[in-house]
């Protein structure tokens, strides 16, 4: 089964709610999905606790198919800009989706490399058009 790493902002509920709503979107259309808040918890001033989370989602992206980055806010995480920078060089495929704004308003925000680099969404209907894309192209 295809499986999708969704990398977004998890400091504030709002933000792990969109999330929440993206990834079952990605089950409803049969992805297997990895939500770090949900699988490996939140960050809660444990110093152990930060290498633990930092290892599974280190290992989630290694074995997901795609990714799936939120890019939405005055400026992109520094999470999941990393997450998405080394999925893209590991060879996965990696979506942004970008839904508060126009890209073009947002390169400062966002980055030259990202919206040069990355496929980018402005919508959750564009963003199951792509999934579904990439679905039938049948990614092993």
């Amino acid at each position: 089964m295809t499986k999708i790493y969704i990398a977004g902002p998890l400091c504030e509920k709002k933000s792990r709610n969109f999330l929440e709503e993206i990834n079952k979107l990605c089950k409803e259309l049969g992805f297997e999905t990895f939500l770090p808040h949900r699988d490996c918890g939140l960050y809660n001033g444990d110093k152990n606790k930060i290498k633990e989370i930092s290892k599974r989602d280190l290992k989630e992206i290694k074995i997901c198919d795609i990714m799936v980055g939120i890019l939405n806010g005055i400026y992109i995480g520094a999470g999941t800009a990393w997450e998405m920078g080394y999925a893209q060089a590991i060879g996965k495929k990696v979506i942004g989706l970008k839904t508060d704004r126009k890209v073009e308003d947002s390169i400062a925000d966002i980055s030259v490399i990202i919206a040069g680099e990355v496929y980018i969404v402005d919508s959750i209907p564009e963003l199951k058009k792509q999934l579904k894309r990439l679905q039938n192209d049948k990614i092993q």
